[in-house]
């Protein structure tokens, strides 16, 4: 299974090959068990999705002619690297008129690149900033 690519035919892939979707750990989905819950041997990490089931899922959609959807999950998959404080301060920057200039989103992506290596995110936030610029849309709301 592992080595052949990923298909449509895969999906639900939690359903159809439980043991691919680990956690972070190592667990992989038939280890999580009710039995392995009360017996204290899961936790959170175990919960958590990873950065390979993410790309697993995009691989699945763009075999299913879904690229916009890859692009998706490929950048989730960047994202759980971050810390959820940083996704959040990105998120109300991106927000149309909550920051002031381009600089601005271009500091973000500089960070995103080298302090989380998240190339993915990296661009959309340029090319949010070059549309927030063509629009006007660096004029502060409130």
């Amino acid at each position: 299974m592992a080595d052949r690519p990923l298909t449509r035919n895969d999906f639900p892939l939690a359903e159809k090959f439980p043991n691919r979707v680990t956690g972070h750990r190592g667990k992989s989905l038939g280890d999580l068990t009710l039995e392995t819950v009360l017996a204290g041997d899961v936790e959170m990490e175990d919960l958590r999705i990873t950065p390979n089931a993410l790309l697993q899922q995009a691989e699945i959609a763009r075999s299913a002619g879904r690229a916009a959807l890859a692009q998706n999950f490929e950048r989730a998959a960047e994202m759980t690297r971050m810390p959820q404080e940083e996704i959040m301060k990105i998120y109300e920057l991106l927000r149309p008129g909550r920051t002031r200039s381009i600089e601005n989103l271009l500091d973000i992506t500089q960070r995103l690149r080298f302090d989380f290596e998240a190339p993915l995110l990296a661009q959309l936030v340029e090319e949010a900033a070059s549309t927030y610029e063509k629009r006007g849309l660096f004029t502060t709301r409130y």
